[in-house]
């Protein structure tokens, strides 16, 4: 053996090299690889769940903004039959209340009016007393103070010439004591 080389030795050296090798390999590089491998997978798998989910979500997104679209449609057309239905009812309560007030007015207007008329004829009625009454006073007061005056007149001339120089007592009557009360004149 030249430069002491033992091939013995090498074999052996190379054999438990091989061995080593593939001891690590079964006992360290396969479980590790396998593992990175589970744990790739469960990341893509966790990826594609994620994905799906947020595609299913995009198409519930979609789906609800369709049928909200449809509901506010919906609720749209709804409020304009509300509004339409509320206001025919409404018009027709304002009918309803001018027809009442019309007819409230009509009556009201039919009851002036005979109260108009009542009152009027009731006034003529009066007035006629009144004019009645006041022609009667003024016929009898000119007549009745007519007549008193020439009584007077009548009166003071015959006490002069009857009784010239004396003084004598004339009992004569006023307008205010008409109704009987006498007044002394000298």
């Amino acid at each position: 053996m030249p430069l002491n080389i033992n091939w013995q030795q090498i074999l052996l050296h190379l054999l438990n090299l091989v061995i080593l090798i593939v001891g690590l390999y079964l006992l360290l590089y396969k479980p590790v690889k396998k593992f990175m491998k589970k744990r790739e997978d469960a990341y893509k798998e966790r990826e594609e769940n994620t994905q799906a989910a947020l595609d299913n979500a995009k198409a519930k997104e979609e789906e609800y903004s369709s049928r909200l679209a449809g509901v506010e449609e919906e609720v749209s057309k709804k409020r304009e039959e509300a509004a339409k239905e509320l206001e025919g009812v409404r018009s027709e309560k304002l009918r309803q209340v001018a027809k009442e007030a019309d007819e409230m007015l009509d009556a009201a207007r039919e009851r002036a009016r005979k109260e108009h008329d009542r009152i009027i004829n009731g006034v003529s009625d009066d007035i006629k007393e009144i004019v009645e009454e006041a022609a009667e006073k003024v016929v009898l007061t000119s007549s009745v103070n007519d007549a008193y005056e020439q009584f007077l007149s009548a009166a003071e001339s015959g006490a002069k010439s009857a009784h010239a120089g004396k003084a004598k007592t004339v009992t004569s009557m006023t307008k205010a004591d008409k109704k009987g009360g006498a007044r002394k004149k000298k």
